[in-house]
Parts: C-alpha cells; sequence; structure tokens
C-alpha cells in the first residue's frame, strides 16, 4: 500500500489526519469540526474548506507546516 499524498485532492479528511495526526491542530485552530466527524471519510480538505469559508491554499500552507514541523509524531528522540 502506497502512502498518502498531502497534495492528493482526493484524500479523505479523515485519511489525512490518520497518517498526519500532526495536522489535527490546524484543524482545531480554525474551529472545524472535522475530527471525528463522520463525514471525515468522504470529505477532502477542498470540501472541507469550502465549507467553513477557508482558502484552500493558505490551509494547504499550514497543514504541510504542521508537517514539516513534526514529520514523525509519536516517535521517540
Amino acid at each position: 500500500m502506497r502512502s498518502p499524498r498531502l497534495d492528493d485532492p482526493d484524500l479523505p479528511v479523515s485519511d489525512l489526519m490518520t497518517h498526519w495526526p500532526q495536522t489535527i491542530g490546524v484543524f482545531l485552530r480554525h474551529q472545524m469540526l472535522c475530527v471525528g466527524c463522520l463525514v471525515g471519510p468522504f470529505h477532502t480538505v477542498m470540501d472541507a474548506c469550502d465549507e467553513y469559508n477557508l482558502d484552500e491554499d493558505a490551509f494547504y500552507a499550514e497543514l504541510k507546516e504542521a508537517i514539516e514541523a513534526d514529520p514523525n509524531p509519536g516517535s521517540e528522540a
């Protein structure tokens, strides 16, 4: 099974947060109810940004920043 790509427009929000849990804080900072949402397996970042009237490019930049800040969450240093 190949790893998901952050830039995949079809990547479901739930898969994104499962693969990169460090992105959860980005959703919470924007007061998005995506974390644990039953629609998460069906919504993409584009859907979520549309729903919350957020700039998609800026939101992706925040997600990328969160991933790069902690590329291996849960690993011990």
